[in-house]
């Protein structure tokens, strides 16, 4: 796996914190799975997909697992880029991709008796559209086996190709969600040097210009050094925007060789941002230490969002 040193020096010196000294607070504790978890993890070996909830170590595997959720990760397990925060193996695909990857996604849903999935991928920069034509395919597949599904998808910004982006768009998944991933001063310092926050907010704004009526979303992870008036700042630039829906999550090291955490934050300031967020006019934000961006992705869209509108019963 690629590890790139953080463009800001600076930075670099102040993360260079004691690991061992920085002890996990109370409030991070992870419950063990149960035995829906392992049959989940059996269908997703038996049909070979990948989850982005086991390979980027999501601390939620247990709880979404166990509830019969999961997040699909999409055309591999190996993403061209290499952010110093995700755990995906980095390397090149070599414009490799599965064909008959939308057809087991559909006999996985089925299997699963999902409502609600979540797609997300790997940055694909190897192919000339980023992957797009195989995500639509994955989408429509879905959408013509199962009619009732609601879809998020967690795209990449396939690299400002908005011909790309609008393949998805017209694929008409309910949530298209793109990450910020980290506030404007941290996204050298964070993120793969191909990635950067104007680029991410295009990807979103021509999202909505494509079509007002797909709902948008974004996170954020916290405990980098952020400060709370450069996160509300974050807040602005996305409802300036448009954006629906925004999630706040810790950061959390997932190995020695990935950048630093920098601060455990507190309940009691994700739920500031929570309340924030509420003020600055999103539909729905879930924030704490836990949270990630496709987190609970069913239960706090569908319950939150479409029953308020009368979308869906």
């Amino acid at each position: 796996m690629r590890v790139q040193t953080p463009q800001n020096p600076d930075l670099t010196q102040k993360l260079k914190i004691d690991q061992e000294a920085l002890a996990k607070p109370e409030w991070l504790k992870i419950r063990p799975p149960n035995g829906k978890y392992a049959d989940i993890a059996a269908i997703l070996r038996i049909k070979k997909l990948a989850t982005v909830c086991a390979e980027a170590h999501c601390p939620n595997i247990s709880e979404c697992w166990s509830g019969g959720t999961a997040t699909f990760m999409l055309m591999g397990e190996t993403c061209t880029r290499a952010c110093r925060f995700c755990y995906v193996k980095s390397g090149n695909p070599k414009g490799l991709l599965d064909a008959t990857e939308p057809q087991r996604l559909v006999e996985a849903v089925e299997i699963m008796k999902l409502e609600y999935v979540v797609l997300t991928c790997v940055t694909r920069d190897d192919l000339p559209d980023g992957g797009a034509a195989h995500f639509a395919a994955c989408i429509k597949a879905l959408k013509a086996a199962h009619p009732k599904l609601l879809i998020e998808v967690l795209i990449s910004d396939l690299n400002g190709n908005l011909d790309a982006l609008k393949t998805i768009v017209d694929a008409k998944p309910e949530v298209i969600a793109h990450n910020l991933e980290t506030v404007e001063r941290l996204q050298g310092d964070v993120r793969d040097p191909r990635a950067n926050y104007k680029k991410s907010l295009k990807i979103l704004e021509e999202t909505k210009k494509m079509d007002p009526t797909r709902y948008t979303k974004s996170a954020q992870m916290l405990g980098l050094g952020e400060t709370e008036e450069e996160v509300v700042q974050s807040m602005k630039d996305l409802r300036a925007i448009d954006v629906d829906i925004v999630t706040y999550g810790q950061y959390l090291r997932p190995s020695p060789f990935h950048i630093a955490i920098h601060e455990y934050v507190k309940p009691e300031q994700f739920k500031k941002y929570e309340v924030l967020a509420k003020e600055h006019g999103f539909l729905y934000c879930a924030s704490g230490a836990f949270v990630r961006s496709s987190y609970k992705a069913g239960e706090l869209f569908m319950k939150n969002i479409l029953k308020k509108r009368g979308e869906v019963s």
